[in-house]
């Protein structure tokens, strides 16, 4: 619950914070592991990078791609680094910085958008979502005593108010000074487009479609929750570049998924029942997956089953549908969480027998999902927060 609990006395530690999210986070990381005593270093690839590290140890890295590798290497012989944090384990100059890191035992803390939402980030050691080290066995959980001081810490989390405004913000400035000052860091590859026109032009498209979304889809909350509950299977989609999709799940893209989806909705779902599609938000602007799904669930002869949606809201979709479908979004957690049924695609850290529809195909789960255990989950949820989750947010 406490980023001290998981990540242990600092003191006289040389600690490098690479990186980090856009923004100001890793500043505030940084002076408190500096008034715990703690030697700490910064590494960026960018002006933003630079701009929001206000540490006197900050070395931006401007050489290639190829010499990444060896320069981490060097630098982490040169500063003799204890710790290193890192925001995500999958991006280029991350993976290769944690698993270099790996091999010298250097203790790895990776952040991530939290596992349990909203009201807490993901701290982990070692590595998130399918590269954490979580158990993923029954009996650890079934065995796992939940403690009453552990359920009041859970109860008593701090629930922030919405921080979209500073993350735009932050966002904003953090896109235009890269992109403004490039030529200081020519080598730089970005996670994903980097353009800070495209992203105005996303950002503006983004506006305009949640009004219009709001608009369509009026109405749509009050339906999921009356005549249409039960009376279908969700698949909220992720959004389409994520590493999850690219790293530990089987499909190369978010379309083959939604075609697979489709083609066995079709063949073996009872026919009275609905498919509905959620966009991820962080798409609104980027992408429209809306005209590819029509044109399957045409060809299907199922254009009458399927329903897209954008903006309803989310709880509501858990809470009445019969089942959900995903590749292994965070959003399974959250419908294990509203007792649905939930099979995931590719590889999830809640990939546990009793909570999912485990070893499954998508073929069986139509008719023969598995329901929740409601006890296990407790204990499993329980177990995630105490030892990954911090109660925080990464735009206060």
């Amino acid at each position: 619950m406490k980023i001290k609990k998981i990540v242990g006395d600092v003191k006289n530690k040389n600690i490098l914070l690479l990186q980090g999210p856009m923004g100001s986070f890793f500043n505030t990381l940084d002076e408190k592991f500096t008034k715990d005593k703690a030697n700490t270093f910064r590494i960026g690839f960018n002006a933003a990078d630079e701009f929001f590290a206000n540490s006197k140890n900050y070395t931006g890295y401007k050489d290639t791609p190829k010499n990444w590798g060896k320069f981490i290497s060097n630098y982490y012989d040169k500063h003799k680094i204890d710790k290193l944090f890192v925001f995500g384990d999958c991006r280029f100059y991350q993976s290769i910085a944690v698993n270099l890191a790996r091999k010298i035992n250097i203790e790895i803390f990776v952040f991530e958008e939290g596992y349990i939402r909203p009201n807490f980030i993901t701290l982990e050691k070692h590595g998130v979502n399918a590269h954490s080290i979580q158990p993923k066995n029954r009996e650890f959980y079934d065995n796992f005593k939940l403690d009453e001081l552990l359920i009041k810490e859970i109860n008593q989390a701090v629930k922030f108010k919405p921080t979209f405004n500073k993350m735009a913000k932050e966002a904003i400035i953090y896109y235009w000074l890269a992109n403004l000052f490039y030529y200081r860091y020519p080598n730089y590859i970005h996670h994903r487009n980097f353009s800070l026109w495209d992203e105005f032009k996303s950002g503006c498209l983004n506006v305009f479609r949640k009004y219009i979304y709001k608009v369509k889809e009026k109405g749509l909350n009050e339906k999921f929750k009356t005549e249409l509950s039960k009376k279908y299977y969700f698949v909220p989609l992720q959004t389409h570049g994520d590493f999850q999709i690219k790293t530990h799940s089987k499909y190369k893209t978010i379309h083959v998924f939604i075609e697979e989806v489709l083609n066995s909705f079709a063949k073996n779902a009872p026919k009275d029942k609905l498919l509905v599609f959620k966009h991820h938000p962080v798409d609104r602007g980027r992408q429209n997956h809306a005209k590819y799904i029509r044109n399957i669930a045409y060809t299907l002869g199922i254009k009458d089953r399927v329903i897209i949606t954008w903006d309803v809201h989310l709880p509501t979709f858990l809470k009445n549908a019969i089942g959900t479908i995903v590749i292994n979004s965070t959003v399974g957690l959250s419908s294990l969480y509203h007792k649905t049924p939930t099979i995931c695609l590719g590889d999830a850290i809640y990939d546990i027998e009793g909570l999912i529809s485990k070893d499954m195909s998508i073929d069986e789960f139509w008719e023969n999902y598995k329901e929740v255990d409601v006890e296990l989950f407790r204990k499993y949820r329980a177990y995630l927060i105490q030892t990954t989750q911090v109660n925080s947010n990464f735009y206060l």
